[in-house]
């Protein structure tokens, strides 16, 4: 049977963490320049319904890296974007790579898309999930801190695909989750009865964040909102990540941040280009972890 990842809860707990080792470990072997090929004439199909810069370039740069090779696929490359059935374009172009990397907006034609497709299907972002991202920060958090499982996470800002996946990480990985959301911006109810034991809701971004061990945050629009910009800049009011913020966290606690980052929205500069940020690691890491998340997917191992 054909293992996808769409969401953090394809794979099993030990799995998961299996993978952040993994990552530290390609990310020493590409830092020490030794070549490791083992993806030598493999090929990744990348889909983008939605326009990216760590995304494309992380998974696009892991597997040259791996010695393999990446295609570009916008709406204007495919059939897709004229209006071929998903199911079609899953068979055909399953039948021509390794894999298949889709960035889009429906999670539910990403879903389709893997119900048919004979190679692994990744979701580099949907308007649900966002679990490589997650991937990415589970490894920054342990390169810095040590093991995440036991600790206490605040997710400051919209209930989105990355609240979402931060969620599932709570199950997975075994921390508490914080979530300071403003009414009517809450995550998905389903997801959220699922996850009521790891996981809080909070009106006040003061409370969420006391002794937390990571404080995170997204911008207050996503991609496909910018019509609401002037709108969610002022039910966000008073849900930005500062310097008075983070002073409630615990002493040691670190921010991250997804990228793009709007400063003096959802963060201030004085936090993100400050000595908690752990911003810039976290975007390499997207590299490092999706080359062991490709590892696993085409080799089993």
């Amino acid at each position: 049977m054909t293992q996808h990842f769409l969401t953090l809860m394809d794979l099993d707990k030990g799995t998961l963490r299996h993978l952040i080792d993994r990552a530290i470990e390609l990310k020493a072997i590409q830092k020490s320049g030794e070549l490791f090929e083992p993806f030598k004439n493999r090929v990744l199909g990348m889909i983008f319904d939605k326009s990216s810069t760590r995304t494309r370039v992380s998974f696009e740069t892991g597997m040259v890296q791996f010695g393999g090779h990446a295609i570009f696929l916008s709406p204007r490359d495919t059939q897709l974007g004229r209006g071929e059935p998903v199911e079609d374009s899953a068979r055909v172009l399953s039948r021509m790579v390794d894999a298949i990397m889709i960035r889009t907006y429906d999670h539910a034609n990403l879903e389709r898309f893997a119900e048919y497709s004979d190679v692994p299907v990744i979701n580099a972002l949907t308007d649900m999930y966002h679990p490589c991202q997650l991937l990415a920060d589970m490894q920054t958090y342990h390169e810095h801190r040590g093991d995440i499982s036991g600790k206490t996470v605040a997710y400051i800002g919209d209930g989105n695909n990355m609240c979402h996946s931060y969620m599932n990480a709570a199950r997975q990985y075994g921390f508490t989750l914080n979530v300071a959301v403003p009414e009517g911006f809450d995550p998905d109810a389903a997801l959220l009865k699922e996850t009521g034991h790891c996981v809080n809701i909070f009106r006040k971004p003061e409370e969420a964040v006391v002794g937390a061990h990571l404080v995170t945050t997204d911008v207050w629009a996503s991609m496909g909102q910018e019509e609401e910009q002037a709108i969610r800049a002022e039910r966000f009011t008073g849900y930005q990540v500062n310097d008075e913020l983070m002073a409630l966290a615990d002493k040691e606690a670190i921010f991250m941040h997804c990228l793009p980052a709007h400063r003096e929205e959802e963060v201030s500069a004085s936090v993100i280009d400050g000595p908690q940020s752990v911003v810039w690691d976290q975007a390499e890491n997207r590299l490092h972890a999706q080359k062991a998340l490709l590892e696993l997917l085409l080799t089993k191992k």
